[in-house]
């Protein structure tokens, strides 16, 4: 009975999350945010191979009479397990944090996706083979011991996603998720210590309905878990990459113009001789408090998505193209985007002869380009 609970609620709850994930990606790969798309992407998959092997479990058993000690359930689940692994190990580069990337990511970020791919499942096939090969004709083997072929990768996963969560939440100054951080990692290592204990073992020290009741909390819950911290980077990837880059460049050139005020101090009171180095020096502030400056008002300034797309293919193509060449590109009339353009400058306060440079340079420093729709031959 415990059985079919967890694969009726895991395959309810899984398979509707990924659907609706699913429209957040489609919403998302339409605004060309490549990153983002990534993350979703995998995150979603992740999810969805969840649901698919919780009904598919559920089927087999409630309709077609496989017993949930089945060993080919087991080696069902054993699948869906690794494939999940796969998928999560995948959406960890997408996790945006500004710490050290821990060695599992930096693993899997040396390689493309379809070398990832090919070498993850050429390895476990490998090691599945031996497993089946051996404990398929043999009654005397245990599924614990099947399971241990999913054992070590999960609990890897489960290290590696405990310090990517970690290491965003505390970057987004959310480090009260800690703990929901702390319990997935805690849940995951009691779900994976269930499935490789005997029951016969168990059995000495407590009830086996209450061992397999305590395996079904644990599995449903680190799933639950899993999928509220992961929505809630989501949510984070969307409204906060943006400010955060915004962030980091005013920080580091904040830092900058305070370095330059100590020298050019350090200066003026060693020697007056020095006059050329401190007037350099000086001109060097001037223009760094102009960035700072300016990076102060475009954080200000509010763009409509269309703006940014209309920007983001000037920064592209308006050094090669006309701007008939880029309207016709995005399917718009010349009207259209010179209107927009002309909002643009309103916005932006450019005015006067350079007008086009000025909006690509616009677009190119401040990281506009990833909203564009076309390409420039």
């Amino acid at each position: 009975m415990y059985a079919h609970i967890e694969s009726t609620v895991t395959a309810l709850v899984c398979l509707l999350t990924a659907f609706v994930i699913q429209r957040i990606y489609d919403k998302e790969r339409k605004q060309q945010n490549v990153n983002t798309i990534s993350g979703i992407k995998w995150f979603g998959l992740a999810i969805f191979v969840w649901g698919i092997g919780a009904f598919i479990t559920l089927i087999s058993t409630k309709y077609f009479g496989f017993s949930a000690s089945s060993k080919w359930l087991i080696y069902w689940g054993v699948f869906i397990s690794l494939i999940n692994s796969l998928f999560i190990l995948l959406s960890l580069p997408s996790i945006e944090h500004q710490k050290k990337r821990n060695m599992i990511v930096r693993i899997v970020e040396r390689f493309s996706v379809k070398e990832f791919v090919m070498l993850f499942s050429g390895i476990f096939i490998m090691i599945a083979f031996v497993f089946i090969a051996t404990s398929y004709t043999n009654q005397d083997i245990s599924s614990s011991f099947i399971w241990l072929i999913d054992i070590p990768i999960s609990l890897v996963v489960a290290l590696a996603l405990l310090y990517e969560l970690n290491s965003a939440f505390i970057n987004r100054n959310m480090k009260f998720m800690y703990l929901p951080c702390f319990s997935l990692f805690v849940l995951i290592v009691i779900a994976v210590s269930h499935r490789i204990i005997p029951h016969a073992f168990v059995d000495q020290y407590i009830n086996v309905a209450d061992w397999s009741f305590i395996g079904i909390i644990a599995a449903l819950s680190f799933k639950f878990i899993f999928i509220l911290l992961f929505s809630i980077l989501l949510y984070s990837w969307k409204f906060l990459s943006e400010k955060e880059q915004q962030h980091s460049e005013f920080v580091v050139l904040e830092a900058e113009r305070n370095r330059l005020h100590m020298e050019n101090e350090k200066l003026l009171a060693a020697n007056e001789s020095h006059i050329d180095t401190i007037q350099s020096l000086t001109k060097k502030l001037k223009q760094e408090e102009k960035k700072v400056t300016k990076l102060q008002e475009a954080s200000k300034i509010e763009l409509s998505d269309r703006q940014k797309e209309v920007l983001a293919n000037l920064g592209i193509c308006g050094s090669k193209k006309s701007y008939t060449e880029i309207a016709e590109a995005m399917h718009i009339s010349v009207d259209g985007f010179q209107a927009h353009i002309y909002q643009i400058k309103k916005i932006l306060n450019i005015s006067g002869a350079g007008g086009k440079e000025q909006l690509i340079a616009y677009a190119t420093e401040n990281n506009l380009l990833q909203f564009a729709t076309i390409a420039c031959d």
